[in-house]
This record gives C-alpha cells, structure tokens and sequence, in this order.
C-alpha cells in the first residue's frame, strides 16, 4: 500500500506507536525535502562488527535480530569487519549505521561536526595475549624475537596491541609480527607458525575459549602495562581481571579499555531513540548471546567521551533518568 513521504519536523518528535514509528522510519529513508506518493521500503541498519568468533559479531547478530522483530519497516544486518577501526571508517563513510569501536581507536577530542556519534558504552575489551602453556613465552619481554600476531589489519587490537609493544620497548623489528585476524591467530598458533597472538575482546572470546578447551594455553599476565599506557597514550586503560574460571587458565591481569556502539550522526533522532531503548531494555536477550552484553547499564552508558551521544540516544537516557 503506498504511502506519502514527507519528512518534516514531525521526524523528530517522540514516537508513540509501531506504525508511527513505521512511517517515521520511511520518511527519514526517504531523506526528501517535497512529498510523494511510492511504496514504503525497509531502513537499512548495517552493524560492522568484527570477527565471526568474537563478541562484536555475537552481539551485533543478536541486537540486529531484535531491530528486526521489534521496529517495523526496519531490515538489520550484520556486516564482518577488522573490528574497530574499520568499523569507524565504514560508519563515518556512510556504509553502515552502526558500528563497535574501542575507545583507544576514537580521536582525542570531539569532532567540531562529527560523522560519528554515540549510543552507549556497551563493555569493556579486555586485551589478551595468547601463547602455549608449555611454550617459551611467559611474559611480554620474552615476545623479543619472536613470530607475535597483533591483530588484522584495521582492528582495535593492533591498535592497542602496538602501543603496548611500543612502552615495553619492543616497538619496530623487536618482534617479527605478523597481522592476522582471530581465527587465523588461533590457527597459527595451534599449528606452530606463531607464538602468540594479541586479542582485545570482552569476556569470554569464543575462539580463546575453545583453544583452550582443545589444548594448554597460557594467558600472559599485562597488568603492569597499564600505568605506562595511560601516561604515553591515553586514560581510557584501565587493569582488569581474566579469572580461572573464564578460560580454565591461571588467572591474570590484563589492559582493558572501554567499547562503545556508535551511529552515524545523520540518522534521525526518532530511529536512535528506538535503538537506544532496545539496546538497553532487552539487556538480558543481548546478554544470551554473550554475556559481556548483560554488563551495561543505562548509568554506564552515557561515558562515551570523547563521542558526544546521538541526540535521539539522549533523549532516551532522559526519559529514564531517576
């Protein structure tokens, strides 16, 4: 049945109904200035996520099937991406919606007219560094000289993985990196071609989580790292924990810094507000899918400097403040 597309100020109002929101959604699509008559088409919501066994994929999936079920007119999907990175160049580009970052990847201060802006803090990524249990490896000085993954191309991972290297004064040719996603990492790794392999994800990482069910694995302990990157690049590193109980490994410290969902700047408030709610109120449903989405928080939330949140995102955090 056609419909009559004519985007006005009314876009921008709070919706009430599904079929509002329907309506809503196809004139934002539409983007058009006059109206006319034309049969109603879906929204687009790609969500670059990351690697197929990593959390941003596990949760994008999951919030992608709620945006599907919930939000008429709406056609989510995922997209596999290098993870944070890239997933900022896709979304600040216009060629996805959404998209996951970690906060080290994001410029230093806001944007005078930002592209990308945000909907939430969603976790913190803890940063891994993987070896054999009954390998030479055991701290980061013994990576010297030795075959290191940091990451694809494009993640958050070589991002963060490279400036620890570069603290401990293991920067340039000290370590004979190679630039390989998660699933190769543990491939190379299980068949000896590495040594070990950096990975920041939230708790647990799938794939880590099944090497070490298929053989001894060690986590290295990087807690003592964290002061120095904070002073050298940034304060969003914090320490956090990696117990036994995560991966049947000894437990350890690591460096974790926070990850946000972000949006492209130009989707209209009605649209965001809708996300941002299903984000936050269907927590549990996210939360079975991995459970490093069961840790936000409307209250946690809102810390995404330096994005400043998308207008309909806080608009939504209004409507529930205490």
């Amino acid at each position: 049945m056609p419909v009559s597309r004519c985007w006005s100020a009314a876009g921008r109002r709070r919706v009430a109904a599904p079929s509002a929101l329907l309506m809503l959604l196809v004139l934002a699509a539409a983007g058009l200035a006059g109206c006319r008559e034309s049969p109603a088409e879906p929204v687009a919501i790609r969500i670059a996520t990351g690697s197929p066994t990593a959390v941003y994929h596990a949760f994008g999936q999951s919030l992608a099937a709620i945006l599907n079920r919930e939000l008429p007119g709406v056609r989510a999907s995922v997209v596999v991406t290098a993870a944070s990175a890239e997933n900022m160049r896709l979304v600040g580009a216009g060629r996805a919606e959404l998209g996951f970052t970690q906060a080290d990847v994001l410029p230093t201060g806001p944007a005078s007219q930002p592209s990308i802006l945000a909907v939430a803090r969603v976790y913190d990524d803890l940063l891994h560094l993987v070896t054999t249990a009954g390998g030479p490896v055991q701290t980061v000085a013994d990576l010297r000289g030795r075959r290191v993954s940091v990451g694809a191309p494009g993640s958050g991972t070589e991002i963060t993985a490279t400036r620890l290297l570069e603290v401990a004064r293991l920067g340039g040719d000290r370590v004979r990196r190679q630039r390989l996603g998660l699933d190769d990492s543990v491939a190379a790794l299980r068949d000896g071609r590495i040594d070990a392999f950096f990975f920041s994800g939230g708790l647990p990482v799938r794939a880590v989580d099944e090497l070490a069910d298929a053989s001894a694995t060690r986590i290295v302990d990087l807690g003592e790292w964290t002061e120095p990157l904070r002073r050298s690049y940034r304060e969003v590193y914090v320490a956090r924990d990696i117990p036994r109980s995560v991966y049947g490994a000894a437990p350890v410290t690591t460096v974790a810094n926070p990850n946000y969902l972000t949006v492209r700047a130009d989707l209209p408030e009605p649209l965001v507000r809708e996300v941002t709610r299903l984000l936050m109120e269907r927590r549990a449903e996210l939360a079975a899918a991995h459970p490093a989405a069961g840790r936000m928080s409307p209250r946690s939330a809102i810390a995404t400097a330096p994005l400043p949140l998308h207008p309909g995102a806080a608009q939504w955090y209004r409507s529930v403040k205490p």
